[in-house]
């Protein structure tokens, strides 16, 4: 079972990443039974699909499982690369089959563009009529961005590291040391993260509960809270419920869900002071306070909503919401002039903090660009000095500098393509340049009255979706993961 890489002698084990894809498979057709019970429990014919779709992905799994069982040995760097690539490709393929065959009417191309969506926690969608749409389907939606969370949230702490993608070395730790470790210790740190995240949607899903949302809808969008994921079972996300309470729960879930998870476990173990004294941690805030405090103040200016409150309030909600890269909206923000729709296309690019179910560029690579940049300044004006760029009040290693600065580059580089390619397609240059954008910061909703908060995807050329879902993954993983596996170098080893 060891394939020769092309225009070399050197062999990669392409069994421990069946071994992988076949249990993740098969946990994932075992999930598909819960929307299937939701809906025969309300007798909606859609059950079938999910008990159908459940098999046959349960069937994959488990014959990439017995194939190769036994083998899921150590991994080479290589194979680390293949297998989160091959992982993130093949989990949207089978969970988007209930959306295919569904009453939905999608082509696969919808399905998978959701599916996509939902695994990478992009929110994007191209599903309309969520208000009327099957339980089953409602609930499938936020269970793909749920396990879409804690999957990232696994790989940003335990392989990305090791990988030192985008600089991604800075949170190493002692116990994922070699690349060897990445399968047993993963499945010991996934223990203690579930336990947290599933405490964690659980809370969020009864403050949503007592706020007055029924059962269904605040299990489902504590789900898609702390993913940072933005599905919701309504139309008009989160504004449907017109809920101060609603809204400021959602809030304080959207935060959870954007800090590092790492440092909940030390809190946890009777460290709590890590937290907050992070400096991405009080970067974070820092920022989104006053981004908040900005937009509160422009809003009152325009009088857009009576009373600073509510001023505040829809201020909050959409800057966290937009930062975090979570995508739901309580207010039609691209209707709030023309500073609001340039902030919030500029600031869905900023993300949270790595570790955490967030997406975008990350807080913690702006730290050190900025210290980067301080230490040149420093240097042109005392030519002689020494200076070290620091983060988190450790010397930054000059290898961290060269790959934030090299993510840096390929991001933007990815981003202007894909715009390029959307207006080849026929968008105009406001949907190709947010779509791109959200696709690649997996924010979720775009600017604009199509693929704005007010509308979605749906009108747009199946070729758009294939390329956005390909942004999504490549945003997800973090650029460097996927395209390295396109260079003739990565084969030739």
């Amino acid at each position: 079972m060891r394939s020769h890489a092309l225009g070399g002698t050197n062999l990669f084990d392409i069994r421990p990443i069946f071994l992988v894809n076949g249990i993740l498979l098969a946990m994932l057709g075992a999930t598909m039974f819960l929307p299937a019970l939701v809906d025969a429990s309300v007798n909606n014919d859609d059950w079938l699909i999910f008990a159908g779709s459940a098999m046959l992905t349960l069937f994959t799994g488990v014959s990439f499982a017995l194939m190769t069982w036994g083998h899921g040995g150590n991994l080479t760097i290589r194979e680390a690369f293949i297998l989160v690539v091959s992982v993130w490709t093949l989990l949207p393929a089978f969970s988007a089959l209930p959306f295919a065959f569904s009453g939905l009417g999608l082509s696969y191309t919808d399905a998978f563009f959701e599916a996509m969506s939902g695994i990478t926690t992009t929110g994007s969608t191209v599903i309309t009529g969520l208000d009327t749409a099957p339980p089953g389907i409602l609930l499938w939606r936020s269970l793909l961005q749920w396990m879409g969370g804690l999957g990232i949230i696994v790989m940003a702490i335990a392989i990305l590291p090791i990988l030192q993608i985008g600089g991604m070395q800075l949170f190493k730790v002692e116990a994922f040391d070699t690349t060897e470790k990445v399968l047993p210790s993963a499945a010991q740190l996934a223990g203690s993260l579930v336990s947290f995240y599933a405490v964690a949607t659980a809370t969020t899903a009864l403050l949503l509960w007592v706020a007055d949302m029924s059962f269904f809808d605040a299990i489902n969008h504590a789900m898609t809270s702390i993913a940072t994921g933005g599905f919701s079972t309504r139309d008009g996300s989160v504004g449907s419920f017109a809920s101060a309470q609603v809204d400021w729960t959602i809030i304080g879930a959207m935060i959870v869900g954007s800090l590092p998870f790492a440092l909940y476990l030390q809190a946890l173990r009777g460290r709590p002071e890590k937290i907050w004294k992070d400096t991405q941690v009080q970067t974070f805030f820092a920022v989104i306070v006053t981004l908040i405090a900005v937009m509160a103040f422009y809003e009152k200016a325009l009088a857009i909503e009576d009373g600073f409150v509510n001023d505040l309030r829809y201020a909050a909600f959409n800057v966290v919401s937009v930062v975090t890269g979570t995508g739901y909206s309580n207010h039609d923000y691209s209707l709030w002039g023309p500073f609001a729709v340039t902030l919030f296309f500029f600031i869905m690019f900023f993300g949270g903090c790595a570790g955490s179910t967030s997406c975008g560029i990350k807080i913690f690579r702006f730290q050190v660009i900025y210290e980067a940049a301080s230490v040149q300044v420093q240097r042109l004006i005392h030519p002689h000095g020494v200076f070290v760029a620091h983060y988190n009040h450790k010397p930054i290693a000059d290898s961290v500098t060269a790959s934030v600065m090299s993510f840096m580059f390929l991001f933007v580089l990815t981003f202007g393509v894909i715009s390029i390619l959307l207006t080849l397609m026929g968008l105009d240059t406001l949907t190709a340049l947010s779509s791109a954008g959200t696709a690649i910061a997996n924010v979720g909703p775009g600017l604009g009255p199509i693929v704005g908060p007010s509308g979605n995807f749906s009108s747009l050329p199946d070729l758009a979706k294939w390329l956005l879902a390909f942004g999504m993954l490549i945003g997800r993983l973090e650029i460097f993961t996927v395209l390295v596996i396109f260079t003739p170098t990565f084969w030739r080893g």
